[in-house]
């Protein structure tokens, strides 16, 4: 477990130092492309991108929470069976209390954010309380508590900042290549057209980083539960139940797909190869297993 934890923190600034070398890239690139012989667009690329990171750091959870259309509970009356599943968690982990929200979906997911245990942020949806027994609901809690503890929210939410980061700086310079006028533009072509070629890749390179990330992240957190449970069947039975009723959320986001506990979008072949979760049979497999040595 703590090896876990100072591995989430290595890669934490592994991952900002990658996504800022992409960053960087591409604004070399842009400059090259359309630049006018000076660094003024590479430099600003930087400042901006790095600016945004620093933001991210603070205010992505809080974001998260906006996008999804999550309602902060502040006391035990309004949802006091989430709330005290979570109370009981964090006293038995020694974990601090997150703040918890509730989402109004029918579709059955949760997620943690926050870019530390002292201010962490989980999140039900309603479609989740309504389908989950009480252990079921204490093993789904427990996973999300299992990534606030192991620093998974905070690798998580560095990482859907610096996605969006890419994807919004690629696509403004994709822009600026089929609408913007340049006299440079003619000047190079080689570069032009390598330049355009990279800016439609990182976002994709991006995205298999969220990916690669996010996949062994689940596992660890299923473990993390079952350990803090002792039960680990309930939360295998709750991944049946998230397999069986499963349905896209309505509010949709890929950027943040990566920090619920089941796939929120929508199914397809696309989003099979590049979903950011395993196989759910898979983490049923893995716990049933755990399940037999307990």
């Amino acid at each position: 477990m703590y090896s876990a934890i100072a591995r989430n923190k290595r890669n934490t600034v592994f991952i900002i130092i990658l996504f800022l070398a992409i960053i960087t890239g591409l604004g070399w690139l842009a400059n090259a492309v359309y630049g006018n012989g000076g660094y003024g667009i590479l430099i600003l690329t930087i400042v901006v991108a790095s600016g945004y990171a620093l933001l991210q750091y603070f205010m992505a959870g809080r974001q998260a929470v906006a996008m999804s259309g999550g309602i902060r509970i502040n006391s035990k009356a309004e949802h006091p069976r989430l709330w005290n599943i979570v109370e009981n968690l964090s006293i038995t982990t020694g974990t601090p209390m997150p703040a918890i929200y509730v989402i109004s979906d029918p579709a059955p997911n949760a997620f943690a954010t926050g870019r530390d245990p002292e201010h962490a942020i989980v999140a039900a949806t309603t479609g989740l309380l309504e389908i989950m027994n009480d252990s079921e609901l204490e093993g789904v809690m427990a996973h999300e508590l299992g990534h606030v503890r192991n620093y998974d929210i905070r690798l998580s939410m560095v990482v859907f900042g610096l996605v969006v980061a890419v994807g919004f700086i690629s696509d403004m310079f994709l822009r600026m290549a089929f609408f913007g006028r340049n006299k440079n533009n003619n000047g190079n072509p080689v570069v032009m057209v390598f330049g355009l070629v990279a800016m439609v890749v990182a976002p994709l390179v991006a995205s298999m980083v969220q990916l690669a990330v996010s996949r062994q992240r689940e596992y660890l957190a299923d473990a993390t539960s079952a350990l803090t449970t002792r039960h680990p069947d309930a939360l295998a039975s709750a991944l049946a139940k998230l397999e069986t009723y499963g349905r896209p959320m309505q509010k949709q986001n890929s950027s943040m797909a990566h920090l619920w506990i089941s796939n929120p979008l929508k199914p397809g072949m696309m989003a099979k190869l590049f979903s950011t979760h395993p196989p759910i049979e898979e983490r049923i497999e893995r716990l049933h297993t755990m399940g037999r040595k307990f």
